[in-house]
């Protein structure tokens, strides 16, 4: 049968983000997704892809751009959206956040969305759909050639643990922390065509994976493969699905940068001939479980021996490494970020440091709203404040 590629012609970019809404007075979700795009037609029906769609929960929506060729123009176009979505919100007493998880509220106290692709979901996962009350963030990287995609998946999947240490922002689930930094990717990670994509040799093999998966029945199409990363063959890219829900715009063009570089990277040296990384599946998934569990604190292993490092000497040297490649796409200044967030704390170090400095979980859903608003990390959380270092 095959599966067509549309290949880009450069490394183009695109953002989805998940976002919750939250009452401002007493801090949990609102079902209202259905009356916010009811509210803004230019934005939820107006294009055939349109910027503002449903997902899974009337309490989340989710913000796309168009097809971009910078990570400020990402930037812009999501900001002009979440404009538009105040303005609508705001007389409603309802604001934005994004956590990989809402900090108290329960899945089981949330409306799905309309829709027959949501209701066949359910029926057909039941408990597992059912308490996916998570948002993300996905990127896509525009892919010049179908034999790319899958040496760049696999070289991609190396760098799980730092896509998801540096957006991990799911500490809390239904009010207990979890002592995870990423319960979202425990959550989410449930599905049974999601977590790291396998270790395929090329693209013919990508299609006969897919050709077998529809024939048993396991998808109905290409949608229903939620890896952390895959190709998308309708749009020439490569999806990063990797992160956890990101609560600020700055952060969210940091997980751009970083998604662009290293594809623009991987791209380059495959037109160098390079043979791209491409480590075995077991590696891939400790260091992903490390990441989940320590964030930021995880030692990741780096050979098949078993050789570890300390993760955020591997972002430091990644950034170093990526900064040439930045600074040509023009994100070098969204990619700095990174070392910002090494010193100051990613958003689960965040959150739970507003907890130990005696505040309740009240508080946290009131800073991950200040922040959306407002942009900046939280100043004061030092790079060793999370979980010890493993």
């Amino acid at each position: 049968m095959g599966t067509a590629f549309k290949s880009s012609e450069r490394a183009t970019i695109g953002v989805e983000w998940e976002l919750q809404l939250v009452d401002r007075r007493n801090r949990h979700l609102r079902q209202e997704a259905q009356k916010l795009l009811s509210e803004l037609p230019e934005l939820s029906s107006a294009a055939a892809v349109p910027p503002l769609r449903h997902e899974l929960m009337q309490s989340q929506v989710e913000v796309v751009t168009g097809i971009c060729e910078t990570v400020g123009e990402a930037k812009g176009d999501l900001a002009r959206s979440i404009s538009r979505m105040r303005e609508v919100l705001a007389p409603w007493g309802t604001t934005l956040t994004c956590s990989g998880t809402h900090p108290i509220d329960d899945w089981r106290d949330q409306e799905f969305s309309p829709g027959t692709r949501y209701r066949e979901l359910v029926e057909q996962m039941q408990w597992i759909a059912r308490r996916i009350l998570t948002c993300g963030v996905h990127v896509h990287v525009g892919v010049r050639h179908q034999d790319k995609a899958i040496p760049i998946v696999n070289a991609l999947a190396r760098y799980l643990p730092h896509f998801l240490a540096l957006s991990a922002s799911s500490p809390f689930w239904s009010g207990h922390d979890t002592g995870l930094a990423s319960a979202r990717s425990v959550v989410f990670g449930a599905l049974p065509t999601s977590g790291p994509p396998p270790n395929l040799p090329n693209w013919s093999a990508f299609e006969e994976y897919l050709e077998t998966l529809l024939r048993a029945g396991t998808i109905a199409s290409i949608k229903e493969v939620w890896w952390d990363i895959r190709p998308h063959p309708d749009f020439g890219t490569i999806e990063i699905r990797m992160f956890d829900g990101i609560p600020t715009l700055r952060e969210v063009g940091m997980a751009a940068a970083l998604s662009q570089s290293l594809v623009e990277l991987f791209d380059h040296q495959l037109d160098r001939g390079y043979r791209l990384p491409s480590p075995p599946s077991w590696l891939v998934r400790d260091n992903k479980w490390r990441a989940t569990r320590y964030g930021l604190d995880a030692r990741v292993i780096t050979d098949e021996r078993g050789t570890t490092v300390p993760l955020r000497d591997d972002l430091y040297e990644l950034v170093r490494e990526l900064k040439p490649v930045a600074t040509r796409l023009g994100c070098a200044e969204d990619l700095d970020l990174i070392s910002e967030i090494l010193d100051k704390g990613a958003s689960y170090e965040r959150q739970r440091a507003v907890v130990a400095e005696g505040g309740t979980l009240d508080d946290v859903v009131d800073m991950l709203a200040a922040e959306l608003d407002d942009g900046p990390t939280r100043a004061g959380v030092g790079a060793g404040d999370g979980a010890g270092a493993r």
